[in-house]
C-alpha cells in the first residue's frame, strides 16, 4: 500500500495506517534522517489516545507510554544501537513480542530480530511538506 500525504494531514495518515493494518501491533519505520519517522509516531500516538509527552527515545532507546485504557505503547529508537545483542539487552524483544503497540525507528539495526508480523513502513520525502508512505509486511 502506498499513501502520499502532506505533513498537515499526518494524523489522518496515521489513522489510515492503523485502519489498513488492523490487528497489527508492531510497526518498523524506515526512512532517512528527516523523513518523518518520529513525527509519524507522534501522530500514531495521538490517534491511539496516548496521554503524556511523546518524545524521541534516542538516548533511552525505549520509551513506554500509556493509552487512554492504560495499555502500554512502545516507541523504540534504535539509531544508537550498533549490534543486535545491545537491542536484546535493552529489552527490545520484550516490546516487540508484547502484543502491545510498538513503533520502531531505525529497525534496520535489528532486521534479523523482526518477525513476519511486523508491518514495514518506508517513509520518503517527496517535497518540503510532503511525504510518501509505503507499507508492506
Amino acid at each position: 500500500m502506498t499513501r502520499d500525504f502532506h505533513l498537515n494531514d499526518l494524523q489522518e495518515t496515521a489513522r489510515w495506517l492503523l485502519e489498513n493494518t488492523a490487528g497489527s501491533r508492531c510497526f518498523a519505520l524506515y526512512g532517512d534522517m528527516g523523513a518523518g519517522k518520529t513525527t509519524l509516531v507522534h501522530a500514531l500516538c495521538a490517534v491511539l489516545h496516548v496521554h503524556g509527552n511523546v518524545s524521541s527515545p534516542t538516548f533511552s532507546i525505549i520509551q513506554e507510554y500509556a493509552d487512554d485504557q492504560d495499555q502500554p505503547v512502545y516507541h523504540l529508537d534504535l539509531y544508537r544501537i550498533s549490534q543486535e545483542a545491545e537491542a536484546v539487552a535493552a529489552g527490545v524483544l520484550d516490546c516487540i513480542d508484547s502484543g502491545d503497540y510498538c513503533f520502531i525507528e531505525w529497525p534496520e539495526r535489528i532486521e534479523d530480530l523482526l518477525g513476519p508480523n511486523v508491518v514495514r513502513c518506508q517513509l520518503s520525502v517527496t517535497g518540503e511538506q510532503s511525504r510518501r508512505l509505503v507499507v508492506s509486511r
